[in-house]
């Protein structure tokens, strides 16, 4: 869903200096906030119960009083959402780019940057040695040169682990040497840890070589660029298909048509609009069309909309979400009014003000901003053509990603392949809060759907028509799906 940014008023942007910056402190701000203002709380409180409740804020409780590092506090506070859901909610550590100089409130700048992550654990190597006993190599594993851009990273065997270390990168967050990943074997499992741009871990449960050239771990996705080795073809579209950060068409064959949308973030919908308008008349004569939503998070519902005439067969049923009103949810309408960023035209400012008041009549209640509970959609035309629509999921979509697949499953044309999506739809319409020190942003949601609790998303996911099991490599999906829409 449409990520909704909160401009504050100056006078709750409290400087840090008069501030408690505790840890504790910073715990009981989320804490309370959340509870006050979350869509989700009361639901997530209904299922897991008080009790529980009570005793998750024990131990976090006890656990913040001893945290001096942010970083460690960041994590400890996220550990503590995830007891009401897996997404829509989270705590976002406040990211300034590096400023080019040193004046007061620019920033940090480069060399404090580099300062903060002088102690990061490194591995040195001798990378002409490397490279030549790579040459010389004959097994093929995860040690050899990789890339990602804006990284390049060897990874060598030390002991039972296998690190990843930098080789080249922007210089200021990662430099020479430090270690960006590690890959541990524990007989049968494979497991990774992928450091992100800020350093902060993301752990998988899975690592994993696509035909001796690409390393698969979760969403992170590298290129193997030494030992040279010979690719397979479906791997390299493969690669293609997942490095992509835009949209794009081709032809699968000459029965079907392919289009790979990485992300329904609002600014792809330009792209996604060029995309199937360019290709249109091709699609419109193509048999079958695969449409490849791998590892998209979600977005804008307005990004899937020249998706919807492609694939309509008959009227599409959407059940509403409410809002839960507050003071300081409500504060979103006003700031739609006032703040030129938003780009309100008048008709508009008079429709958030209408909506502002509606909600301020009910606080403390959820209010559907909707006339009606179940909207339905209907198109003029139903095209012949494409007769199948294969839509390629997995573990990794989630939110507005989920909404589109629910709009899409009322098609008699369309069948859902892959593995059961994130559950991340239910609670949406995210908010995100600094805190008084502006140390981290809290991010929770403003509304929940009225599917729930009759037909409940989060937590449980979206299920495959046809489930495409770990026998049939991630590379081969595309030929999968091509020949089930071909009947064979």
């Amino acid at each position: 869903m449409k990520n909704i940014l909160l401009l504050f008023s100056t006078v709750l942007l409290l400087q840090a200096n008069a501030q408690d910056c505790s840890c504790s402190s910073n715990f009981e701000w989320v804490k309370q906030t959340f509870e006050a203002n979350d869509a989700g709380f009361s639901y997530a409180l209904e299922i897991k119960g008080a009790e529980a409740y009570a005793q998750h804020n024990a131990v976090f409780s006890e656990r913040v009083k001893s945290i001096q590092d942010p970083a460690e506090c960041n994590q400890t506070l996220s550990e503590w959402l995830s007891f009401f859901r897996n997404g829509h909610i989270g705590i976002q550590p406040v990211y300034r780019e590096a400023a080019s100089g040193g004046e007061s409130g620019s920033g940090p700048t480069e060399d404090d940057i580099r300062a903060q992550f002088a102690d990061w654990e490194k591995l040195e190597v001798d990378l002409k040695e490397f490279e030549q006993y790579l040459e010389e190599k004959e097994e093929v594993d995860f040690e050899g040169i990789w890339e990602s851009p804006p990284y390049k990273i060897g990874i060598k065997k030390q002991g039972e682990e296998y690190l990843g270390f930098v080789i080249e990168a922007d210089g200021v967050y990662w430099t020479p040497g430090q270690i960006k990943l590690r890959i541990s074997e524990s007989g049968e499992e494979t497991k990774a840890i992928y450091y992100m741009k800020d350093h902060s871990a993301e752990k998988f449960d899975e690592a994993s070589i696509l035909g001796n050239t690409i390393l698969q771990m979760g969403f992170v996705t590298l290129e193997r660029l030494a030992p040279q080795l010979e690719s397979d073809p479906a791997v390299a579209r493969y690669f293609r298909l997942l490095d992509a950060e835009a949209p794009f068409f081709e032809k699968v064959d000459a029965a079907t048509a392919l289009i790979r949308i990485p992300s329904f973030n609002g600014s792809n919908k330009p792209v996604i609009d060029s995309v199937i308008a360019a290709n249109k008349a091709t699609i419109l004569q193509t048999e079958n069309l695969i449409i490849d939503l791998r590892n998209n998070g979600g977005g804008s519902d307005r990004s899937y909309s020249e998706l919807i005439p492609l694939l309509y067969t008959n009227p599409i049923r959407t059940v509403g979400v409410e809002m839960y009103s507050t003071k300081m949810n409500n504060q979103r309408m006003l700031d739609f009014i006032n703040n030129p960023e938003y780009g309100f035209s008048d008709e508009e400012k008079e429709w958030a003000q209408g909506m502002y008041d509606k909600l301020e009549a009910k606080l403390g209640g959820f209010v559907n901003l909707g006339d009606e509970r179940v909207s339905v959609e209907t198109q003029d035309t139903v095209y012949t053509y494409p007769k199948n629509v294969g839509v390629i999921i997995n573990e990794n979509n989630g939110s507005t990603t989920e909404q589109f697949l629910l709009a899409a499953k009322q098609s008699t044309k369309v069948k859902l392949f892959g593995t059961t999506t994130a559950g991340v739809l239910d609670i949406s319409n995210m908010y995100f809060l600094p805190s008084p020190c502006e140390e981290f942003q809290l991010a929770y949601s403003l509304s929940r759907s009225m599917r729930i609790p009759d037909m409940a998303i989060d937590d449980k996911g979206i299920q495959p028509d046809y489930y495409i099991a770990d026998d049939i490599p991630a590379y081969e999906w595309v030929a999968f799906v091509s020949k089930r829409l071909k009947g064979k």
